[in-house]
C-alpha cells in the first residue's frame, strides 16, 4: 500500500491522495441498497486528464483496481469500493470547457453538476434536456456512466443521445478521443455509445462534447385522477396513439399518492387510485393539453385539473417530484428500474401490486409512464431480517415480471453489482460472451470497476 500511495502522489498533489479511513469509508459506495462495498485501499481528487493518466498507469503498474466515482447518487452500486481498490473520484474536474451556440454543442469535464451545465447554456438559449431526478446534484459523468434518463425522455430522450464525443482515460493510460463535434458522423464503430452506459468498466471519461437545443417554451402541466390503473394507464396508451408528444407523462400508484398525501397534504382523495400527470412545452400547450384533458376524461378520469401558467403546473408536478421522499417516510426503501412496453404499463403495474401482497410489503410505483419506465419503491425494516430477506426476493419478482412482460431490468439506472445476474437472462449466454470479449478488448487486465456489470 505505501507504494501505491508514493506512486500515485509523484504525479497528484498530496492532498489529492487521501488515506484517512474514516474519509475513504464515506466514499465507498452509492445510494443502491442490497450492495456490498470493500475497503479501498486510497482515495484520490484529480483535476486534470494528465492526472487521471497517471492513477490509472500507476494503476496497471501495480494491477490495483480501480472505481471511478461521481456524485455517487446511483441506485445501483456501480461506484461502490472494491477491497484494495483505488477510488479515483472526478468531482474536482467540474469545468465547463465550451459552449457553443452556434454548433450547439457544449464540452464539459465529467464533475460537472447537471444543472449547472444547464444553468449556464441556458443563458445563450439552449438547454441540455437530460434530467434526471437527482439533477441538482448528480455529475454529467456519473449521468454518462449509466446512461440516465429523468423526466422529460418521453419527447427529449436519454443521456445517450446527447453525447456526441468522449474524451476517455484507458486501463493502460491512453488517452481515447471518440465521436465528433459535427451534427453528423458515422466514421467507424460508434465507440462513444459503447462507452455510454458502460459504467466505469472500459474506461475513465474525463471530457464529454454534448449536443444542446433550443430553450423550449414553457411547460404546461395538467393532472388527472382515475379510479384505477387499468384506466390511467389505458389513456396513456390513447394519448400516445393519437400523435400527441408530452414533454412529461408521470404516473403514480396509490400507495405513491397515500405517500405523499400523508407526508405533504397535498389534498388528493384517497379514492385516488392513478395519478397522471402530463404537460406539454408545445407552440399551443394550452390546445394540447385540452385535447389530453379530453382523453383522459374519456379514460374514466374522475378529475382533470389543467394548470392555468407554470407556476400552477410546478404546483401539480410537485406530487410527483415528492414521491421518493414520500416513501421514504414509511421506511428503509429500495428503488428498483424496470422499463416495459406502454402497451404493458398496466400488466406491470398491477403486477407489482400482486407482488406486494405476496410478499406482505408496502410497494409503491412511479412511473415515467410516457416511455414504459416504472420505478417500483419496496418499503421495509431494514432492522427485520425476515423482511429484508422478502424485499430481496420481491426485488427479483419484480424483474422477473418486467422480462415476462418484454421489457428490460433497467430502463435508467444500470446494472452495476445490483442486477449482475439478471443481466446475464436478459441478453443471453451469446450476448454476454460478446460483451465481456468487449470489456477484455478495453481492460485486458480487468482492473476497471471489477464485479460490476458481468
Amino acid at each position: 500500500m505505501s507504494d501505491l500511495v508514493d506512486l500515485l502522489r509523484e504525479g497528484l498533489p498530496a492532498a489529492a491522495v487521501v488515506t484517512d479511513p474514516d474519509v475513504t469509508a464515506a466514499y465507498r459506495q452509492d445510494m443502491a441498497g442490497f450492495c456490498a462495498s470493500g475497503n479501498p485501499a486510497v482515495l484520490v481528487f484529480p483535476d486534470t486528464v494528465d492526472q487521471v493518466r497517471h492513477v490509472m498507469r500507476t494503476a496497471t503498474a501495480l494491477r490495483v483496481p480501480v472505481v471511478p466515482q461521481g456524485a455517487r447518487t446511483g441506485l445501483s452500486g456501480a461506484a461502490n469500493a472494491v477491497d484494495g481498490c483505488i477510488l479515483l473520484s472526478l468531482v474536482r474536474m467540474n469545468r465547463i470547457l465550451e459552449i457553443d451556440p452556434v454548433n450547439r454543442i457544449a464540452v464539459v469535464e465529467p464533475g460537472v453538476v447537471n444543472a449547472a451545465l444547464s444553468q449556464a447554456v441556458g443563458v445563450h438559449g439552449l438547454t441540455y434536456p437530460p434530467d434526471p431526478s437527482s439533477w441538482e446534484t448528480c455529475t454529467i459523468g456519473g449521468n454518462i456512466g449509466t446512461a440516465s434518463g429523468g423526466l422529460c425522455c418521453v419527447k427529449y430522450g436519454t443521456t445517450s443521445e446527447y453525447v456526441i464525443g468522449l474524451d476517455v482515460v484507458l486501463a493502460d493510460g491512453e488517452l481515447l478521443r471518440t465521436g465528433r463535434r459535427t451534427a453528423k458522423g458515422v466514421a467507424g464503430y460508434d465507440l462513444t455509445r459503447l462507452l455510454v452506459g458502460s459504467e466505469g468498466s472500459l474506461g475513465v471519461v474525463v471530457g464529454a462534447t454534448l449536443a444542446l437545443r433550443p430553450s423550449p417554451p414553457p411547460q404546461l402541466a395538467l393532472a388527472a385522477e382515475f379510479p384505477s390503473t387499468d384506466t390511467a394507464c389505458a389513456a396513456v396508451c390513447a394519448v400516445m396513439e393519437a400523435g400527441y408528444t408530452p414533454s412529461l407523462m408521470e404516473l403514480m400508484d396509490t400507495v405513491s399518492v397515500r405517500a405523499v398525501n400523508s407526508m405533504a397534504q397535498m389534498g388528493l382523495p384517497d379514492s385516488t387510485a392513478a395519478l397522471l400527470l402530463i404537460a406539454f412545452d408545445t407552440l399551443d400547450p394550452v390546445a394540447d393539453l385540452a385535447a389530453a384533458g379530453e382523453i383522459c376524461a374519456a379514460h374514466g378520469a374522475t378529475e382533470v385539473v389543467p394548470a392555468a401558467d407554470s407556476a400552477e403546473s410546478e404546483l401539480l408536478l410537485q406530487a410527483r417530484r415528492l414521491s421518493l421522499t414520500a416513501m421514504d417516510t414509511l421506511g428503509t426503501t429500495m428503488v428498483d428500474d424496470v422499463a416495459v412496453p406502454r402497451s404493458a404499463l398496466a400488466a406491470m403495474i398491477n403486477g407489482v401490486a400482486e407482488i406486494a401482497e405476496r410478499f406482505d410489503l408496502t410497494i409503491g410505483v412511479v412511473a415515467h409512464a410516457g416511455d414504459g419506465n416504472t420505478h417500483p419503491v419496496v418499503v421495509f425494516d431494514a432492522a427485520d431480517p425476515e423482511e429484508t430477506a422478502r424485499a430481496r426476493e420481491s426485488f427479483d419478482a419484480i424483474m422477473a415480471l418486467g422480462l415476462e412482460l418484454g421489457g428490460t431490468i433497467t430502463g435508467e439506472h444500470g446494472v452495476g453489482l445490483l442486477k449482475r445476474e439478471w443481466l446475464a437472462r436478459e441478453i443471453g449466454p451469446v450476448g454476454l460472451e460478446l460483451q465481456r470479449r468487449v470489456k477484455a478488448a478495453f481492460d485486458p487486465l480487468g482492473l476497471l470497476n471489477p464485479g460490476k456489470v458481468f
